[in-house]
């Protein structure tokens, strides 16, 4: 089979194609209840249920009014109190009146701004406005349906669900809301010298750590993960654990991708009806991701080495379970920040490297961290983004604006 391999742009732009393809198949749905909804993909738009707000309401404490009266600079005789929740039952208000007013309560009729309480002074209920101040009509008021008319969609279907959008759900009476169901992702680790993590392995294995790093990420990105049993580096043994993964929408498997003697991952697919899409990308680290096409589902073949694992799941997997999941917006997910220092490196390949994110609201830092490949874990667990170094890069210097991979 001929290699496909592509730059990271060309490799990006292959898998959002494919995720925009899934977009299109809408996805199965429940209903749950507000705050379960929290992290998952809404089905269906949230509606406003009236307008919002219902009614002229007062952005300041302070006192409902004529425009009119306060630019002809008259006294105003202040004829009762509305707090948020109350309403004027009383006649429109009138020229040479006003009324005190909270945060958030209805303007009564008849009034066209309101002035803040620390303009003024009242002196035995005569509101008197201090000298020169002059507002406009609708000042320190929004109007009715300003934000939002009744009907109109306040969030769109495909949007993962944040606190906003719970907050804005509430407002609009939705005590529970349709979602689409999480994709099923399988996930299958191979390799003969692969033990479970609470074995004691002997000085020529490792724990599996790749299985449980994928189904964390896999949970972080609204997928439901399934475990599967390490298959051993024999082509029969991972054509079997393929099977056992067929009613689930993604096969996420990692190790034996690579030119190794026992690399067997392609071998399997292949006989299994595999189409592949690519079997390479200019990256490091994971230079040997492969991303395909079963006849029953897409898979990702991610190299073995657990920092390999993690920033292909992000750059590609993550993407497509977006799209699985119905989201309309999926990752990966960069930031910009400032290099706190110099670093040389070899061109050709986008690098992506572990690195200490300060994000600082002015300017964040990010500080590539040492380590020792793409088996390092350790150095990997101390940061908290990857700087991006583009293919044609040699040397970086302190300050120099990147691009950075969040997890």
């Amino acid at each position: 089979m001929p290699e496909l391999i592509l730059t990271y742009a060309e490799a990006a732009a292959v898998v959002q194609d494919h995720a925009s393809i899934l977009l299109g198949q809408k996805p199965t749905a429940e209903s749950l209840p507000l705050l379960a909804a929290l992290h998952r993909v809404l089905a269906e738009p949230i509606l406003a249920d009236r307008n919002q707000p219902p009614f002229p309401r007062s952005t300041r404490d302070g006192f409902a009014c004529r425009a009119a009266d306060i630019a002809a600079a008259m006294p105003l005789r202040v004829i009762g109190q509305l707090r948020a929740g109350d309403v004027w039952k009383a006649a429109p208000l009138a020229t040479g009146e006003a009324i005190e007013i909270m945060t958030g309560a209805p303007v009564p009729a008849g009034a066209d701004c309101v002035v803040m309480v620390e303009h003024t002074k009242v002196r035995e209920d005569v509101l008197f406005v201090e000298q020169g101040r002059i507002l406009g009509a609708g000042e320190n008021i929004v109007p009715s349906g300003a934000e939002a008319q009744a009907g109109s969609i306040i969030v769109d279907a495909g949007t993962r669900l944040a606190a906003s959008h719970i907050a804005a759900a509430a407002a609009c009476g939705y005590a529970n809301l349709p979602v689409c169901t999480r994709p099923r992702v399988a996930i299958l680790a191979t390799g003969d010298e692969l033990v479970p993590i609470d074995h004691a392995p002997l000085t020529h294995q490792i724990r599996n750590s790749n299985s449980y790093s994928l189904a964390a990420q896999a949970t972080l990105a609204g997928a439901q993960p399934f475990i599967l049993p390490v298959a051993g580096d024999s082509q029969d043994e991972i054509e079997s654990s393929i099977g056992s993964a067929s009613g689930c929408d993604l096969l996420l498997l990692s190790g034996g991708v690579s030119m190794g003697k026992y690399d067997f991952v392609e071998q399997a697919l292949r006989a299994l009806g595999a189409k592949f899409i690519f079997t390479g990308v200019k990256i490091q680290p994971g230079h040997p991701v492969v991303f395909g096409k079963l006849p029953q589902q897409y898979f990702f073949g991610l190299p073995g080495n657990p920092v390999s694992t993690m920033v292909t799941f992000l750059l590609f997997a993550q993407p497509l379970i977006a799209a699985l999941s119905g989201e309309t917006a999926g990752g990966p997910r960069f930031a910009l920040a400032h290099l706190t220092h110099n670093f040389r490196t070899k061109p050709r390949l986008t690098r992506f490297l572990p690195a200490s994110i300060d994000f600082k609201i002015n300017s964040p830092q990010a500080t590539i961290i040492p380590w020792q490949g793409s088996g390092d874990l350790a150095s990997t667990a101390a940061a908290n983004g990857f700087v991006v170094i583009p293919p044609d890069a040699e040397q970086l210097t302190a300050q120099d604006r990147v691009s950075v991979l969040l997890v």
